[in-house]
């Protein structure tokens, strides 16, 4: 996959790193390595380099300021190696043009896989419109952001996948980012239609089959005209089924036989409409054991599950805490028009060793009161996300599991002052689960 690149590598360390050369040979990567920036500008006028992976110690390392320079003139792109707990590093890296970081000692096959989301196709190869869109490995980079193993994984499938038509299935916890990946697929796919995101669980399962299928004038009461669902909508384009496993039986039942013909019929209809739509689908993990306990058709699953793609938690991968970090500060602090914070080394690993249950969006929101308070909230220790032990007698030993569970559902919704969509978030439930769980007597929503 690898064969043709070319990297150049700068600083003693990746100089000295026999394992690195013995895996870049095997991936078959043509490498170059110059112990300080005066030996690279002597090999750079030699040949096209698809990377520069420069090592950087410190803040004040003279490879930035050369670094800056090289992406001034528009050079290849910079890769800096940093130690991962080094907030003034990282952030001066970033400053200076890195278009990533990666923690010492260098991972190989990251690093080949990230170059082969910058360059252009091979000589033979087949151009897909994913490369033929430059910005689409751009976009990858800019918000799947990490240089972890499973986050590595992620881009390469969606890179591999979203050219073609297959049906994706998307499976994570709650936060990890499902509409943004739907959303890269997408974008790197070429197709000219929409992008038309419905969540399963959020629509009245009475209104669901409108909302996808449409309907004819008079279908209903109340139905005053035509409408088009969101099939014909998305024309040319994605519709992404958020929540799958919140969809009404019968509604998985006219969900397969459209997918099969490639036809609906609305509601109320006599005719049926063609349709041109690629389907992304996404749910929490355990789709499969639904499936098993007659929860979720099986015909279906196996019809949206063509690929596959699982997305990791962040607890999965605390190597990419740092850069995560730094994009959303840059962000926060731009939305806000406000100075990003800096967080020292002890307040990154405070950060890596945390469970995140919320996994990404609760970083992203943890930045957001950062940024906003001017350094990071001090009701929110290191062990914050630490499981605390049960206190003795919380419930009654003579309850019922079914007992606990409403009970601490009530608990959070309490806390979160009636608010079901952050309860819901809190808990990594859908919000129609939720509803389901507390019933007609529920507390009521007051989030808007």
């Amino acid at each position: 996959m690898m064969a043709g690149r070319s990297l150049l590598f700068v600083g003693r360390a990746t100089c000295d790193n026999g394992a690195l050369r013995r895996s870049l040979r095997h991936g078959n990567a043509v490498a170059e390595f110059a112990e300080t920036c005066a030996d690279a500008e002597r090999l750079l006028p030699r040949c096209h380099f698809d990377c520069v992976v420069v090592d950087v110690d410190s803040a004040a390392d003279p490879a930035l300021a050369w670094i800056e320079g090289l992406r001034r003139d528009g050079g290849a792109p910079m890769v800096c190696v940093v130690a991962p707990d080094d907030a003034t590093i990282t952030s001066a890296s970033l400053r200076a043009g890195a278009a990533t970081l990666f923690p010492p000692p260098l991972d190989a096959k990251a690093l080949l896989g990230f170059v082969a989301t910058l360059a252009p196709a091979l000589p033979g190869q087949a151009e897909t419109p994913a490369r033929r869109n430059g910005g689409a490995p751009a976009a990858m980079r800019a918000h799947l952001v990490g240089n972890s193993a499973p986050i590595c994984r992620v881009r390469s499938m969606v890179e591999r996948v979203a050219p073609t038509s297959a049906t994706v299935l998307i499976e994570g916890q709650t936060g990890t980012g499902k509409e943004l990946v739907a959303r890269l697929v997408h974008d790197c796919s070429g197709r000219r239609g929409p992008f038309m995101p419905v969540n399963c669980g959020a629509i009245p399962a009475e209104l669901m089959e409108t909302e996808l299928f449409g309907h004819a004038k008079g279908a209903f009461t109340g139905a005053h005209q035509q409408r088009e669902g969101l099939f014909v909508a998305a024309r040319g384009g994605t519709l992404f089924l958020d929540e799958i496993s919140e969809m009404r039986s019968d509604l998985q039942v006219k969900l397969l036989r459209a997918l099969e013909e490639g036809r609906i019929r609305p509601v109320g209809s006599d005719r049926e409409v063609p349709i041109d739509v690629r389907i992304v689908a996404s749910a929490q993990p355990g789709l499969r054991e639904q499936v098993q306990q007659r929860r979720f058709r099986e015909d279906l699953y196996y019809r949206l599950n063509v690929v596959h793609i699982l997305l990791p938690g962040l607890r999965e991968r605390p190597e990419d805490i740092a850069l995560l970090v730094q994009h959303f500060m840059q962000r926060v602090a731009d939305e806000f028009g406000m100075t990003p914070v800096t967080l020292d080394a002890a307040q990154l690993a405070s950060l890596r060793a945390r469970d995140w249950p919320g996994n990404v969006r609760e970083l992203r929101n943890y930045i957001e009161r950062t940024v906003l308070m001017g350094g990071p909230p001090e009701d929110e220790p290191a062990a914050a996300n630490a499981i605390a032990e049960p206190a003795p007698g919380a419930y009654p030993v003579d309850w019922t599991l079914e007992q606990v569970k409403q009970a601490h559902i009530l608990r959070v919704l309490a806390e979160n002052r009636g608010n079901r969509s952050a309860t819901a978030r809190q808990l990594g439930v859908s919000r129609k689960t939720l509803e389901r769980r507390l019933g007609p007597g529920g507390d009521r929503d007051d989030d808007a």
